[in-house]
């Protein structure tokens, strides 16, 4: 795996918030993550970039503790993932929406909030911050998918965690939300949150202070965007990504 001085640096600068090794899972009788090990700095945004069916979901799947593993280990703000400690520093939005058909928008914000003692400005709050403040009173079961996605992402962002993993939170959504949300996820760094976000957008790295680009169940790369472009001689990183697969296919053929 491709890695650089500056990501080293940047490491040390920045307590792992997660710390994976040798991490092998199986699924349907296919490997799905073989023998993965990264590590995820605390107060950054890490973006998650591949293909679909690359194993970015699974290793989701696995940092908030929801995978059964079959070797390697995964621990979360020092503690194994999917510990009972971890269950309020841990937020998830999955790629399908996770909330209650029947319920409003703002009531189902309100839930989440209740369950982590969270305040009415902070419903509002995020409730402004995905775009839905016209649709607050709404059934959440008569929006649309893209809409459904956001209800999602607010009823993790009000809950304040210390690590947010989001599955490809911008899928479906237009440009000036999509800019809007990635503002929000920048504050939250600063703030002192850890963001692992995936993606299949490769315009969306720029967002991102740490990259791990992944492919057939593995990491083929960490850096950051800036390092990655350095490495490769690419200015497109949609190009740099292109010519680390390259290179690993030219040194299996070796």
């Amino acid at each position: 795996m491709m890695t650089s001085s500056d990501d080293e640096l940047t490491a040390r600068a920045h307590p792992a918030a997660v710390d994976i090794r040798n991490l092998r899972v199986v699924r349907g009788g296919r490997v799905a993550l073989d023998d993965v090990s990264v590590t995820v700095a605390r107060g950054v945004i890490t973006g998650m970039l591949g293909p679909s069916g690359c194993g970015k979901t699974t290793l989701m799947r696995s940092i908030v503790g929801t995978q059964i593993v079959a070797g390697g280990s995964v621990t979360v703000l020092g503690s194994r993932a999917g510990s009972a400690e971890l269950r309020r520093r841990v937020g998830y939005v999955t790629q399908d929406p996770t909330i209650y058909a029947d319920l409003r928008v703002v009531d189902n914000v309100r839930y989440f909030a209740a369950l982590c003692g969270a305040s009415n400005h902070d419903v509002d709050d995020v409730i402004s911050a995905v775009g839905l403040e016209d649709h607050r009173k709404a059934m959440a079961g008569n929006l649309s998918g893209g809409q459904r996605t956001r209800v999602s992402l607010a009823c993790a962002l009000v809950a304040r965690p210390d690590l947010l993993v989001l599955d490809e939170p911008t899928v479906g959504l237009d440009p000036v939300l999509r800019a809007d949300l990635w503002d929000r996820f920048d504050r939250l760094a600063r703030d002192g949150t850890t963001l692992l976000v995936s993606s299949h957008a490769m315009d969306e790295a720029d967002h991102c202070e740490d990259l791990l680009l992944m492919r057939d169940g593995q990491v083929l790369a960490q850096s950051s965007p800036t390092r990655l472009r350095e490495d490769t001689g690419c200015q497109s990183l949609e190009e740099a990504f292109l010519s680390i697969i390259r290179r690993g296919t030219a040194a299996e053929a070796v």
